[in-house]
């Protein structure tokens, strides 16, 4: 009978041990970070297809998303998928594209983070030339590689309540491993 308490009680404490970190872990994932794989080629140079990234859910909760800040949000063509793209506009910036450069308050926009060559196409929604002002409550978001990247030049702004969260740390691969910061702030 002493065997069988001892295996009962060793199965129990593994049973408790697993309860409490999968409760800790759902925590974590539901309110404080969430783990994404960078798919496609919308970020390069800034982020690679394949990399993975931990996502920030409360910093964005408790302040506005500032210009230059990666964020990961749902896609506005289906939901079901997260993309992450670079804040370029926040609410009352007017934006625009023109010759191939993007413009804040008539102020070009320095992406010092972008290779020299890089320039910007307008889309659908925000064509060249045209001033668009970000509404409340919304960013402007463009990925860095402007020529394969369906972003807010396309389809508008990003609603606040669409934003999962900022990107803030690069966990794979391990030679790239880091905080992501934002190039504005630094």
């Amino acid at each position: 009978m002493s065997v069988l308490r001892k295996v009962f009680k060793i199965v129990y404490e593994m049973i408790e041990a697993f309860v409490v970190s999968a409760s800790v872990f759902v925590v974590v994932y539901l309110f404080l970070m969430q783990p994404h794989q960078v798919k496609g080629s919308s970020m390069f140079p800034t982020f690679e297809t394949g990399e993975y990234l931990l996502t920030d859910k409360v910093t964005l909760k408790r302040r506005e998303p500032l210009r230059g800040d990666v964020i990961v949000f749902k896609s506005p063509l289906d939901e079901n998928f997260d993309f992450i793209k670079r804040v370029i506009g926040t609410p009352g910036d007017i934006v625009s594209v023109k010759n191939g450069y993007v413009y804040i308050n008539g102020q070009m926009l320095d992406e010092f983070y972008l290779p020299s060559d890089y320039r910007t196409s307008a889309g659908q929604f925000l064509r060249e030339g045209a001033e668009f002002t970000v509404p409340n409550s919304t960013v402007m978001a463009f990925g860095d590689n402007r020529n394969h990247s369906s972003d807010s030049r396309d389809w508008g702004p990003v609603p606040y309540e669409n934003i999962v969260g900022r990107a803030f740390f690069r966990y794979w691969p391990s030679d790239s491993v880091g905080v992501i910061v934002n190039p504005n702030t630094q």
